[in-house]
């Protein structure tokens, strides 16, 4: 990365959360020459790795890190995206003092435009409104003149929180949709590395369907392009522009 290329970080709780949630906007914007940074929090190696555990045997936490390590950097690469691993376990997800000063220097470090994490909320898993909370002290540290002093400080990127699992019951509601139709193929290539949570392709799917169907209804009727597949987000923190058009 240059100084002059344009760069976005992604804070996963999970080692596949990113390429459900936001596989779209990482391949998309990677072809727009985004470096793209995906920060995993852990593998999932608890909670979401239920088919790898079932095979029984001798497997073992490491074997299925491992695994789940391999999928995520699978998915990554064909996202265009680079990626790194915290380990920091889940079920339950904790974080130390030094995990988010470790985070912090990741902002510092991508100076990302924009950050993409989870819903604030999450009565179904802990971890994720954890890791939307991490990454936002992060943030704000990431930008205090005080931490590491003579480091060049973030400004503030906005945050958007990705679809949860649940959206009616996270509180979540989006304020962004985002075509993701002309990369559609590289998020599906991805979703299919998740070898180990295959339950789910077929419902991601259909959630980028429904949101494809609501962004081609809002663009309005004079708009040329064909929406197919789409993601939403939600705004942390007010946009700030100069026209409302």
């Amino acid at each position: 990365m240059t100084d002059s290329t344009k760069a976005a970080l992604v804070v996963s709780a999970h080692s596949a959360d990113f390429v459900w949630r936001a596989g779209g906007s990482i391949a998309l914007h990677a072809e727009q020459g985004y470096a793209m940074h995906v920060v995993c929090l852990s593998f999932g190696e608890r909670g979401e790795s239920a088919k790898l555990w079932r095979k029984g045997g001798d497997m073992t936490e490491a074997k299925v890190k491992a695994a789940r390590r391999e999928e995520a950097q699978r998915a990554a690469d064909i996202l265009g995206a680079s990626i790194e691993f915290f380990d920091m376990g889940d079920y339950p997800l904790r974080a130390d003092t030094d995990t988010l000063f470790r985070l912090a220097d990741v902002f510092r470090r991508v100076q990302p435009e924009f950050v993409l994490s989870h819903s604030i909320k999450d009565p179904y898993n802990y971890d994720h409104p954890l890791a939307m909370n991490l990454t936002q002290e992060a943030r704000i540290i990431a930008q205090a003149e005080g931490y590491r002093p003579g480091e060049k400080i973030v400004g503030a990127p906005p945050v958007y929180a990705f679809e949860p699992h649940q959206p009616e019951q996270c509180e979540w509601r989006p304020d962004v949709l985002l075509d993701i139709t002309s990369v559609w193929d590289k998020k599906y290539a991805a979703i299919q590395c998740m070898a180990g949570q295959e339950h789910l392709w077929e419902y991601y799917t259909r959630v980028a369907l429904q949101r494809g169907v609501q962004a081609k209804r809002n663009i309005g009727i004079t708009a040329k392009r064909d929406i197919i597949y789409g993601e939403g987000y939600q705004s942390v923190f007010p946009r700030v522009t100069e026209n409302l058009g």
